[in-house]
């Protein structure tokens, strides 16, 4: 890999790792902004057959703004990677729930690339596009559903499933050697690693937007942003 973008280098458990140089960080924010851009264009209409670029852009602007501070707000970390933050996902997923997957799913991208930007270090190329613009992507999957009774769960739920799925995909692919000792194979570990402190976010966060007042709010910002 060329030193340009990023060097070799160690990590604090003594594994071999990349990190970005400056140029490589200009570029992943470049791509960032080309995400958002794409994430406007992919916008569905309104019923008047208007677009909602400035509204679209300021709320997935805050959605990811908020998601990033709550998710340095951490109830519990694990050793390796992965923690409980304070209802951090939800915010991607409601932009997947307010303006559609494409949307959603673009937002998502560009949130987990700004998660790398935050700790530029990574395994591989390919760790990185699973473990960060997919995994995170993942969560605009809710616009799936957005339509749907109960849709705000649901498609919560989906986006919840969506990220685990790299999760897991990323522990069996790349951190199969943590299995070791562990008296499991990589699948059931990685599943049992990520599912875990993902399952807990995700109940606690459901039973928040679940309750009554939180989920008519929710709802109600959606109408007024689809206006």
């Amino acid at each position: 890999m060329s030193d340009f973008f990023a060097f070799p280098t160690v990590n604090s458990w003594e594994e071999d790792v990349f990190q970005l140089t400056t140029t490589g960080i200009v570029a992943v924010v470049v791509l960032m902004a080309a995400c958002i851009v794409l994430a406007l264009v992919l916008q569905p209409k309104n019923k008047k057959g208007k677009k909602f670029s400035t509204k679209q852009l300021t709320f997935s602007a805050m959605a990811m703004a908020l998601a990033m501070v709550l998710s340095m707000i951490k109830l519990f970390e694990m050793p390796m990677g992965g923690s409980v933050t304070v209802c951090s996902m939800v915010f991607i997923t409601l932009v997947g729930y307010v303006y559609g997957a494409k949307a959603g799913i673009m937002t998502g991208f560009a949130y987990g690339l700004l998660q790398f930007v935050v700790d530029p270090v990574f395994y591989s190329i390919p760790q990185l596009i699973v473990d960060y613009p997919l995994a995170f992507g993942a969560l605009g999957l809710s616009g799936l559903l957005r339509n749907k009774e109960w849709g705000l769960q649901t498609g919560y739920v989906l986006g919840l499933l969506g990220r685990l799925f790299f999760a897991w995909l990323s522990g069996v692919l790349f951190f199969a050697a943590y299995a070791q000792g562990s008296g499991m194979g990589p699948v059931m570990y990685s599943l049992a690693y990520n599912g875990s402190y993902i399952a807990v976010e995700g109940v606690i966060t459901l039973i928040l937007i679940s309750l009554p007042p939180v989920n008519k709010a929710i709802i109600s910002v959606k109408r007024s942003l689809m206006e």
